[in-house]
């Protein structure tokens, strides 16, 4: 069974409602700030492509196929890659900028593909991440540990108590505080690869 995260008018829909409730800046500031080569990392229907910066050189990458055709709708000069942020095929400090919204949920292995974002951006590169991670509010955490399961199978991968932070300092990426915005369970940051 495809999730909603697999259907991509049932995905557009849903997002253009959070994006109407307060989520649409918040978006327009993780693609605002990409320059050179991009990144977007799962990027679905192709949301933040056409937020991009002019100067900005758009590669998205997704599995999802139907998803995928839809970006190129949004985006028609992008290039458009079919894989998984687990084994990005691009070499080692390919891009200045990764941007990553809502994607570190799903993937199947977050370490793994915050490793994979570590290798590909170049020196002095950028990951700017948009994600909703586990509440530090004990008994909201709680219910997303219940409710994970089948949120997870219904939505097609979306792990809601994910503590996407620690996952991100984890891989070896610094996140820097002044870039970091927090509202429930909700975070934007901006991380840079650590030294080492």
């Amino acid at each position: 069974m495809r999730g909603a995260e697999q259907i991509p008018w049932l995905y557009d829909a849903s997002m253009e409602l959070l994006e109407r409730a307060g989520l649409g800046p918040w978006r327009r500031w993780l693609a605002e700030g990409a320059s050179g080569l991009t990144l977007d990392l799962g990027c679905g229907t192709g949301r933040n492509l056409p937020l991009l910066p002019a100067d900005a050189r758009a590669v998205a990458l997704d599995p999802c196929r139907e998803s995928l055709v839809r970006a190129r709708r949004r985006a028609p000069a992008a290039l458009l890659v079919q894989a998984r942020a687990e084994e990005l095929p691009f070499r080692h400090g390919t891009f200045d900028t990764v941007v990553s919204g809502f994607v570190l949920c799903s993937v199947t292995d977050p370490g793994q593909a915050l490793g994979e974002v570590r290798r590909v951006l170049a020196a002095g590169g950028v990951m700017r991440a948009l994600e909703h991670v586990r509440s530090p509010v004990r008994w909201k955490a709680r219910l997303q540990d219940w409710t994970q399961p089948a949120w997870t199978t219904f939505s097609g991968g979306c792990h809601p108590n994910r503590n996407t932070e620690q996952a991100v300092e984890s891989a070896g990426l610094v996140i820097d505080p002044d870039s970091r915005r927090a509202r429930d369970n909700m975070r934007r940051f901006e991380a840079h690869p650590g030294k080492g």
